[in-house]
């Protein structure tokens, strides 16, 4: 006799299926866009820290190695998605690569402010700005925000390993499951902390944020000797950084809130989690905006990569011209000797 199955298990199934093969697909897309182009922006950035360090290149840099940290644990994520959400890694690679996943979402948020506050004070207060900017302070402010970051998200590992159940045993996640399934002994831990996330290292970046490319946009734009591209180039940076914060990063954090106030983990926060993976692919848009040898750097990277191709297109329709050529000779031979043997 067949076993009995519920009609509901076999949607599940299925549905567990699409939504791996969407988090596969955006993972893969982001990786193969985010780690060239932000690998490109971490070295032209790192030449030109070494050469003459700015404070806004030192935060751009700062904000790429966040960007490099996430794309480099992103393979251990896609391979948790094409194994349908399970674990299958080894356990102490999970709360490694959380840690960096979730560390560069606030790192870039704390980043993204920084760049904000500079631009804004750059045309806001030019002479009061020049007079005080030192690399120093931007050196100051990534291990600020690097620390911060890093210490907000080691609750990874705290809910990894230290949160005790209520009877006095240590409770460890299903090692099948990486940071998804949890305890509420590990709840009472992790929602206030998630809650604490969503007011400290979102909210007061994203607001910041707001104020000074707003601002930053008004007053650059009213300026009447500045050509009409740095004025697009301005708000383009505004309107990439605002769309970064709105769509990569408020759904997840706001499934924080949620959380807290339904004293649960939201089934739903896996699905908002992922856009905030597309900020890695995202950033190099607002290096492009933001510095013009990042501008140059793509412009010779993209006019060497069409000079590649044309070269491998010439090269492969010389060689497809050639077989034909010497297939219309062979074919030209064959049918002389043929004619020669019927003459004979």
């Amino acid at each position: 006799m067949a076993p009995f199955s519920f009609p509901g298990a076999k949607t599940a199934k299925m549905s567990l299926d699409i939504y791996s093969q969407l988090v596969l697909a955006i993972y893969i897309f982001t990786f193969l866009i985010g780690l060239p182009s932000n690998l490109l922006a971490f070295y032209t950035f790192l030449v030109k820290v070494c050469q003459t360090p700015t404070p806004i290149d030192i935060l751009l840099l700062n904000l790429t190695i966040s960007d490099i940290f996430l794309l480099i644990f992103l393979p251990f994520k896609m391979v948790e998605a094409a194994s349908d959400s399970k674990w299958t890694l080894p356990a102490f690679l999970c709360p490694l690569t959380n840690f960096f996943y979730y560390s560069s979402i606030y790192t870039s948020s704390l980043f993204l402010m920084a760049v904000s506050i500079e631009r804004y004070l750059r045309v806001a207060f030019p002479i009061k700005y020049k007079l005080w900017r030192r690399p120093v302070y931007a050196v100051t402010a990534s291990v600020i925000f690097w620390m911060v970051s890093c210490a907000h998200c080691s609750i990874v590992y705290i809910v990894q390993y230290q949160v005790q159940s209520p009877n006095g045993t240590a409770h460890a996640i299903n090692s099948s499951n990486c940071y998804e399934e949890f305890s509420p002994s590990q709840l009472q831990i992790l929602l206030p902390v998630r809650l604490e996330l969503f007011l400290f290292p979102f909210c007061l970046p994203f607001t910041v944020t707001v104020f000074c490319y707003v601002n930053f946009v008004r007053i650059f734009v009213a300026l009447p000797k500045i050509p009409a591209r740095k004025k697009q180039r301005a708000v383009g940076l505004a309107v990439v950084t605002l769309f970064t914060f709105v769509v990569c990063f408020a759904p997840y954090n706001l499934s924080h809130v949620v959380g807290f106030v339904q004293n649960q983990s939201p089934t739903w926060r896996v699905y908002v989690l992922l856009p905030s993976t597309l900020n890695a692919s995202f950033d190099p848009v607002i290096f492009y905006f933001s510095s013009t040898a990042v501008q140059r750097a793509f412009s010779d990277c993209l006019a060497s990569l069409r000079c590649k191709l044309r070269a491998i297109v010439t090269w492969c329709s010389l060689s497809c011209l050639t077989r034909c050529r010497k297939g219309d000779s062979e074919v030209e031979a064959a049918s002389r000797d043929e004619a020669d043997g019927l003459t004979t």
